[in-house]
């Protein structure tokens, strides 16, 4: 398939998506494989059921511009490349991100108890989208932590555990690791491409 085929089709859509309110945005990374792969595109709601806000289990898309990226600067020529490449869905900005969410306002995320496992408020977790088995050998986090999720905010952590950049590795930095509600940009419902590997994304802890 040619380059300017793909352009097209990316573009379509991406059109097609965003009548419906949802965005389209491209995985730049490999923190959520396998759940999401590096050059996929996912579609993403900017709004949530009942406006009840984000749960655990989320595949949550957020700007982390001052918090897992320093700030930038005002609108520039390579800013305004990035929202294009974003807008046809060939590319997302690089403070953009796409993580789990493992705590909401409230909760107490710790890691681990004795058998490997995060617990939130204590409970342990089954998280069958890691790539591999939890064991007290394989914990599901190298770094222990405990942290109780203030209001407003969210624990979020890569289901490629080993090769995330979360809040894990934001502990002790200025919000202590948890990413504010209002730079949740929306939810991932779906890989839309390639078409061959399009699915629905599944939200929810155990």
């Amino acid at each position: 398939m040619g380059a300017g085929v793909v352009v097209i089709l990316a573009l379509l859509i991406s059109t097609t998506i965003r009548v419906f309110a949802v965005d389209l945005y491209a995985v730049n990374q490999e923190s959520m494989d396998p759940t999401l792969r590096d050059g996929e595109r996912i579609a993403v709601s900017k709004s949530y059921p009942e406006d009840n806000g984000p749960k655990r289990g989320d595949i949550v898309v957020f700007d982390g511009e001052g918090s897992f990226t320093p700030y930038q600067g005002g609108p520039s020529l390579n800013r305004s490349l990035e929202t294009l490449g974003h807008w046809v869905g060939l590319g997302s900005a690089p403070h953009v991100y796409v993580k789990r969410v493992i705590g909401a306002a409230g909760d107490l995320v710790a890691c681990c108890d004795d058998s490997g496992q995060l617990t939130v408020n204590g409970e342990p977790i089954a998280e069958n989208y890691l790539p591999y088995e939890v064991s007290p050998e394989k914990p599901a986090s190298d770094l222990t932590f405990e942290a109780l999720v203030p209001e407003g905010r969210i624990w979020v952590m890569g289901d490629n555990r080993a090769e995330s950049v979360d809040s894990r590795d934001l502990l002790g930095a200025p919000g202590g690791g948890m990413i504010s509600e209002d730079r949740i940009i929306g939810s991932a419902t779906s890989v839309v491409w390639p078409w061959e590997d399009r699915r629905d994304l599944e939200g929810g802890l155990r």
